[in-house]
């Protein structure tokens, strides 16, 4: 790679960490998202012209966030309207706020809640905070809900101006009003999360930027909320699965949990976890509320990283509470989850009628779940199919790699 092509892959990684937090920034002081949007690319133009030349500033985030306010006054001042947009540009320069900020001083966080407001669609809500806060392109959205890129790219424009006709405030609600909108905010910050630490985009198998805006602000809102159980599990949840992440891969192949170097896990990460599961089954025991999804998925990843060999693992427990997750949310995909687990305490042949029964043949996990079990019965031809199905219906290098050498090991019964 070139001297040059080394620079413009620096500042696309910049770009793409830092683009959430210049959007919401001039998302709260010029009240539009289109002006935000198009000043952020106009300020990677300018930055791709002289960083070459000038270099990299040492605050490259906050060259990125002046430099689009500039083009965003600019823009502004150059609008044929020119009497109220040019007053309101000349306010901009002084620092007025569009709207009063609301409880927390964060500009991503404030666009989190915007973009979750009640009066969009659920699924227009999270294209647009991964378009927003998370910076991923509209084909890359598109691809993560498995719709044409046309169609998501209708979405996000029709959220957009659903914010601007109905005057959607860019700021956390007050804090009476914070928990309506609670579910979806976690919700989104969760995709968020997946959308990194599962990523099929690009060469990188992770998004670190995508995994720690997460966390961020998942941290932020659990010092709004200290007392909700639900923003605890979800900050315990993507904790304890953040501390496994550099040995989730090896060579550019996924490892699984079971085959992972567990000395490469992060323990303050795991620390840190455990102690919020705690805090949440001290809730739980008091009685004051029942768990939720995200309280037990925690706990079901405290107990993984709890032991330091897979085989010492408590895999009755872990069945126990994916018993309770699916009494919480009846989804296949836990359903599945709960087989695997159920392979582990009760034989694969048992899971694999749990898995039969499912209906999720146009899902990767299911064909790679299941080939694993047909492995494990000794049903070699079937599994190489399966194999085939699961590598067909990823598009994650690493877990191709890793499925194609579980494929390749697998013994032939006509030799």
């Amino acid at each position: 790679m070139t001297q040059s092509s080394d620079l413009r892959a620096e500042i696309d990684r910049i770009y793409r960490e830092e683009y959430g937090r210049v959007v919401a920034s001039l998302a709260r002081r010029f009240g539009d998202l289109d002006i935000a949007e198009d000043a952020a690319a106009e300020a990677l133009l300018t930055a791709l012209e002289r960083w070459p030349t000038d270099g990299i500033p040492p605050n490259p985030g906050g060259w990125l966030t002046t430099t689009a306010g500039n083009r965003a006054i600019d823009r502004l001042r150059r609008e044929s309207l020119r009497d109220t947009k040019h007053q309101a540009a000349m306010m901009i320069t002084h620092d007025t706020p569009h709207e009063p900020t609301g409880p927390v001083e964060d500009d991503r966080l404030r666009l989190v809640f915007t973009c979750c407001h009640p009066a969009l669609a659920p699924e227009a809500r999270v294209a647009l905070t991964l378009r927003l806060l998370g910076g991923l392109t509209v084909e890359e959205i598109a691809r993560a809900f498995l719709v044409a890129e046309t169609t998501m790219a209708q979405r996000i424009t029709r959220a957009k101006a659903k914010i601007k006709a109905a005057h959607i405030p860019y700021r956390v609600p007050e804090r009476d009003d914070v928990t309506d909108r609670l579910g979806a905010v976690l919700a989104v910050i969760y995709l968020v999360f997946n959308e990194g630490y599962l990523s099929s985009a690009g060469d990188d198998p992770v998004r670190t930027e995508l995994t720690a805006e997460a966390i961020r602000l998942g941290r932020i809102l659990r010092q709004l909320l200290p007392e909700e159980g639900e923003v605890a599990g979800l900050l315990a949840l993507m904790l304890l699965s953040e501390a496994r992440r550099t040995a989730r891969f090896a060579g550019g192949e996924l490892v699984t949990l079971d085959e992972q170097d567990r000395s490469g896990w992060d323990r303050s990460l795991i620390a840190e976890g455990h102690a919020l599961v705690r805090e949440c089954l001290a809730r739980v025991a008091s009685g004051s509320a029942a768990p939720g999804a995200y309280q037990i998925m925690a706990a079901i990843n405290a107990v993984h990283t709890d032991t330091h060999d897979h085989r010492d693992t408590d895999w009755s427990q872990i069945v126990a509470l994916y018993d309770q997750l699916y009494a919480v949310s009846p989804t296949p995909i836990i359903a599945l989850n709960r087989a695997v687990a159920v392979a582990e305490l009760d034989g694969p042949d048992v899971a694999l009628a749990i898995v039969d029964s499912l209906d999720l043949g146009g899902y990767h996990a299911w064909h790679a779940a299941r080939a694993d079990l047909l492995r494990r019965l000794g049903r070699s031809a079937e599994a190489r199919a399966e194999y085939d199905a699961a590598i067909a219906a990823t598009q994650n290098a690493a877990e191709t790699a890793y499925l194609s050498r579980r494929r390749a090991h697998l013994v032939d019964p006509s030799i």
